[in-house]
């Protein structure tokens, strides 16, 4: 994860880094979203429903995210997601996660509002049991953001 750009992701792995402890993942109960402050409008929580595949709920979308996506995605499954590229995207990346139990970063790129926008995304396992991924903390900033 050396290479993460943006500040605030930068921050949200080292802080998921320090929750996790000895542990190979944090745990929910771990995370304080009021510890999260410089990054809760660009994150996503999102829990895991166990299966063959595996099932995705978002139980949270940041206020930065939806508006920059146009639509609110919280208490949704991942697919309700309205765009099919994004969300197989999604879906696949959410699949690797738990999957491996280990971080992904991505720099990327989507179409929203007619226009081609770049963003920089990390996904984090989380696991009440430390086996099993059963939520996903998601950092995502788009390069247009101005802080």
């Amino acid at each position: 994860m050396a290479d993460i750009a943006h500040p605030k992701l930068q921050r949200l792995y080292q802080y998921w880094t320090e929750k996790r402890c000895a542990r190979s993942m944090p745990a929910r109960a771990d995370i304080d979203p009021l510890e999260m402050r410089f990054v809760v409008g660009n994150v996503i929580l999102i829990d895991v429903i166990a299966g063959t595949p595996p099932s995705f709920r978002i139980r949270l979308h940041g206020t930065r995210l939806a508006e920059h996506a146009g639509y609110e995605l919280t208490g949704k499954m991942l697919d309700d997601m309205p765009e099919e590229e994004f969300r197989n995207l999604w879906r696949a990346s959410g699949n690797e996660v738990v999957g491996t139990k280990q971080p992904l970063h991505a720099q990327r790129d989507r179409i929203l509002d007619g226009r081609l926008r770049r963003y920089e995304v990390i996904i984090l396992p989380l696991s009440s049991n430390d086996n099993d991924v059963d939520m996903i903390l998601c950092g995502l900033i788009h390069d247009d953001e101005r802080d």
